[in-house]
């Protein structure tokens, strides 16, 4: 078992973005890097190395973010599927409508939040301006 100070926040934040998006009314997908060991994905669906997947409640059934992996049954082309991955190989999760997420880096406590092209600029714009007032 993990010491608690090894613990990945991944699947934490992969099940926080999962209900933030599912309550905000958007359609949940996940990044799966497909070539981690024991990825269990069509891989005929794989495009540049990755794999894209809708987990939400109308496409992922009996969809399972555990700590360490994620599974659920869906359909491909109308043929079930059982989709399998460790969640080493999530790369990220995204709200299709908004593109709203967070992107994972291989190594489990680096994350990016995610956010539309508008919102990066506004963050970046009031970084360059200072925050301090004068309080008398």
């Amino acid at each position: 078992m993990l010491e608690k100070s090894r613990l990945s926040k991944r699947p934490y934040l992969v099940r926080a973005m999962h209900e933030w998006m599912g309550d905000s009314g958007h359609t949940p997908y996940i990044v799966i890097d497909p070539t981690v060991d024991g990825v269990s994905v069509p891989k005929e669906h794989v495009k540049d190395g990755k794999i894209v997947l809708n987990i939400s409640e109308t496409a992922a059934h009996n969809l399972k973010l555990s700590n360490n992996s994620v599974s659920f049954r869906t359909r491909f082309e109308g043929v079930p599927y059982d989709v399998w991955a460790p969640m080493s190989a999530v790369l990220g999760i995204y709200a299709r409508e908004t593109g709203q997420g967070m992107i994972f880096s291989h190594d489990a406590d680096n994350v990016e939040v995610a956010e539309s092209p508008e919102l990066q600029e506004g963050i970046e714009d009031s970084r360059s301006r200072p925050h301090l007032t004068i309080v008398k």
